[in-house]
């Protein structure tokens, strides 16, 4: 197993915690997964603080969707601590951490074909609090115009871009405190992609906990305010963003 490294230059990743905000919304520690036999993630950890955006980086099969799903409770074969909000959720099923005000875009989008854009959007969706700007579904219409023009549509109907601002459109409408995207722009045109980092900056910008996996690791740094790279299930480099952007460990671990 390979010790845990760190950029020489940066403090410890414990001191940029605490120097980010008082207010951790999410910290796990020590997280082990396995599937059946095969052990995925050994010991990683991994913090989150109010308002904060963390760019989860490594190459295809490090482990990162693991992790997620991990921390979203999907799966079953997992040890360590996670507290999310205060709350002890180790053990916790999808639906209780859902309720706790996360919000998942999968890889893969897993919008309901069966169902209306509309009906997609308002299913699980929250009312805004009366104070802040809230995600309503006014809201997410301005921000993505071409689902107003699919409201009746349904899922199957659209294209993967149009399925792609409804993943988000959706998880936004829980008026969630952290949102995780998993590869949020796999396979789109430039021109959506482009769009869905727009939407992105403004998550950032509404004061919403974010952590974004993604393969352009140069745009996962610049929406970011930490990042940490996973390597074989480990945390083999974390730090603020700005700072690994210019590491050259950072383009050894990612084969760029």
């Amino acid at each position: 197993m390979e010790p845990r490294r760190s950029l020489r230059s940066l403090p410890p990743e414990g001191a940029l915690e605490k120097s980010a905000t008082t207010e951790l919304i999410l910290d796990a520690r020590a997280i082990h997964a396995w599937y059946g036999s095969s052990h995925v993630l050994h010991g990683v950890d991994l913090a989150i603080a109010r308002g904060q955006t963390v760019g989860l980086l490594g190459r295809n099969g490090m482990g990162k969707s693991t992790l997620i799903r991990t921390l979203l409770g999907h799966v079953g074969q997992r040890s360590g601590q996670i507290h999310l909000f205060g709350a002890d959720l180790s053990q916790a099923r999808p639906h209780e951490v859902a309720r706790r005000g996360v919000a998942y875009v999968p890889e893969g989008r897993g919008v309901f074909p069966t169902l209306s854009v509309r009906e997609n959007l308002v299913m699980a969706a929250r009312p805004a609090a009366p104070s802040g700007r809230g995600w309503t579904l006014a809201r997410v219409l301005q921000t993505f115009p071409r689902l107003g023009e699919r409201l009746p549509n349904l899922g199957s109907q659209l294209s993967g871009g149009e399925q792609q601002m409804l993943a988000i459109g959706r998880a936004l409408m829980t008026q969630p405190e952290l949102i995780i995207l998993d590869e949020a722009t796999e396979g789109l045109a430039p021109l959506i992609v482009a769009e869905i980092w727009r939407v992105i900056a403004q998550i950032r910008q509404d004061g919403i906990a974010t952590l974004i996996v993604d393969r352009d690791y140069r745009r996962v740094l610049a929406h970011s305010d930490r990042a940490l790279v996973l390597q074989k299930g480990q945390v083999v480099l974390s730090g603020e963003a700005k700072a690994l952007a210019g590491s050259a460990e950072l383009a050894g671990y990612l084969g760029v």
